[in-house]
Parts: C-alpha cells; structure tokens; sequence
C-alpha cells in the first residue's frame, strides 16, 4: 500500500511535471508567435521592397527619355566653341575659344540686336506672369456653372485650342483678321471704315496681340489643373463656412482660394523660370517684315541666327548663356519660396 508521503512526492512530481510541460508549452507558443511575427515582417520588408523596385521601374522610361532629350543634346555646347561651318565635321573645324561670346558683348550691333530681343523677351514673359491667374479665376467661375452641360461644353470649347497648332491659329487668324479678312469685311460694310485694318502686318501693340492670342490658347487648358484642385478640396471645410453663415462668394474667398494658391505658386515658380523660355513656334508664324522688332523673342532670334544666317556656333552660344540663366533664375525662384512660404519645388 502506498503511504502519504509517498502520494504526497508522487503528487508534487506530478505537478512539477505538469507546470514543467505547461511552461514549455507556453515558452513554444511565444517561439511560434516570435517566429511567425517575424515571418511577417519578412514578407512585408520583400513586398515593400518589390513595391519600391516596381516603381522605379515606372520611371526608368522617363528616366531615359530624359537623358536621350534633356541632358545628351548638351555635348552640342560644343559648337559654341568652334567655327562651325556645315557640312565640315567638327572635328576638322577651327576652334575659337570664346570668341562667340566675346563678340556678343563687344560688337556694338550686335549687343543692340540681342537687347532688343531681350526686352521682347521679358515684355511677353513678363505680361504671360502677369495674366497668369486668369486660369485660375476662370476654374473657379466654371466651377460655380450649376448647369452641367454648360460647363462641360464651356469646358470643351476653351480647351480645343489648346490642341491646335499654331500654324492652324495663325491661319484662323490670317481668315478673319487679314486685310481681306472677315472682320475687315465686315467693318467695311458697315461703313465703319473705308480702308482695311492692319491687324496682322504692322507693328503696333505687337506684344498685346501675341498675348491675346496666346490667352486665346492657353486659358482652358490650363484651368484643368485648378479645376482638379477643386475637386479635391474637402467638402467639409465647404459645410463649416455654410454653417458659419458664408455665402458663396465668401465660401470662394476663404476656402477655394486659399486651397489653390499652392498649386498656382508652384505652376508661378516654374514660369518664372521659364522666363526666357518663350518658345519660337507662336512668333515664328506670326512674324513678317513689318513687326520683327518687336515680335523677335529670345528662342525666334536664336532660330534666325543658327537657321536664318547660318551662324550655328553664334547660336548655340547665346543659347547656351539662356539655359545657363534660366538655371540661375529657377535655383534663385526656389530659394526666395522657400524663404517666403517654407516650400520649395527642388
């Protein structure tokens, strides 16, 4: 027969045993969860990884694009450099130094020639700054059209020129605004005049008419960005105005606006640095014998220099000097908003 003290020792075993198998259970379920819990963070580190990786891909098109367009066409510096005269290789061209750049600042016809362009330049750049709210403000009209076919045919029509090229423009333009144009036509007879206009080949208001025609172009399809942007604007801080009691041109003025201004101080900043970037394609068609001092923007003068005379070095360095400034002016653009609103775009 058994004694107490022996069921007592068979008992207390017992239960040592049990608490021992009750800790290496409890200490194996801690390794699994540990273990499992690290798996998981394993496959979240190598999906965040294959996340990362897709999306460089993404840009790796771009990337390359960028490198092909932007940054290879860079070696033409080079021509600035030399006497380039085509078909001669480059290779067997004279090699002049500085002496392009030279000649911009010391030859004094040539230093009126490319200041009067600058000052073309800066007027256009300057009045398209200027006149650069308008897509803004009309976002914010279209967007306050209650009429939804209205705004959409609104929308459509403004932003279709914006596709047409500026050969069809200036032929849109040379129909009605010629001198056997419509409007000329038209104001004939009405009896209004009695000798026809000249809207296109003359000098005057040069820079107004390209701005206008410009605007034309450019307004609705530009106020995509800003329409975008309200779309996004949380429609509760809309609901606290109206509780406030804001009518809707105070819900403009202290919700809309203040929400845009982001967006339209980037879209400012990198027009600012485009300042000497006019393009050539809209003065290019527009240009004639009657308006060449005033409508010759920087891009136009380079063209008619490298094509026009047949100067690509010359060109290629007054082209050189745009990029370089243009450079300047956006790293200066970039610091003042950083300095002024604590953002910057670089």
């Amino acid at each position: 027969m058994p004694t107490s003290e022996g069921a007592g020792v068979a008992a207390s075993t017992s239960g040592d045993l049990t608490a021992a198998n009750g800790a290496n259970g409890l200490a194996s379920r801690r390794e699994r969860r540990v273990r499992r819990k690290a798996e998981k963070q394993l496959r979240n580190n190598n999906s965040a990884k294959r996340h990362s990786i897709n999306l460089w891909l993404l840009i790796v098109p771009f990337l390359i694009l960028s490198l092909l367009f932007s940054y290879l066409p860079l070696f033409g510096w080079l021509y600035a450099f030399y006497d380039y005269k085509p078909p001669i290789p480059l290779s067997e061209s004279e090699f002049v130094g500085l002496q392009w750049f030279e000649m911009m600042v010391q030859n004094p016809a040539q230093l009126r020639a490319i200041g009067q362009v600058l000052i073309n330049t800066f007027a256009m750049s300057g009045l398209n700054i200027l006149t650069s709210f308008l897509p803004l403000i009309f976002a914010i009209m279209l967007n306050e059209v209650r009429a939804k076919w209205f705004r959409n045919l609104v929308q459509t029509l403004t932003t279709l020129p914006n596709f047409i090229s500026w050969v069809l423009v200036y032929s849109v333009a040379f129909a009605m605004f010629s001198s056997t144009g419509m409007i000329n036509e038209l104001l004939e007879n009405l009896h209004l005049i009695t000798e026809p206009i000249k809207f296109l080949d003359s000098d005057d208001h040069t820079w107004l008419k390209m701005l206008l025609w410009n605007l034309w172009k450019g307004v609705g399809w530009g106020s995509i960005l800003y329409l975008a942007g309200i779309s996004g604007i949380d429609q509760e801080l809309y609901e606290a105005a109206q509780v406030d009691g804001a009518n809707r041109f105070q819900q403009i003025l202290h919700v809309t606006v203040p929400q845009l201004l982001p967006t339209y101080f980037v879209l400012l900043m990198l027009s600012v640095s485009n300042f000497l970037n006019n393009g050539m394609d809209q003065y290019y068609v527009f240009q004639n014998a009657f308006n060449t001092e005033h409508i010759q923007v920087l891009d136009l003068y380079v063209y008619n220099i490298g094509m026009g005379q047949n100067s690509l070095s010359l060109a290629t360095a007054i082209s050189m000097l745009k990029s370089l400034v243009s450079v300047g002016l956006l790293i200066l653009v970039n610091w003042l908003s950083k300095r002024t609103r604590g953002e910057s775009i670089v």
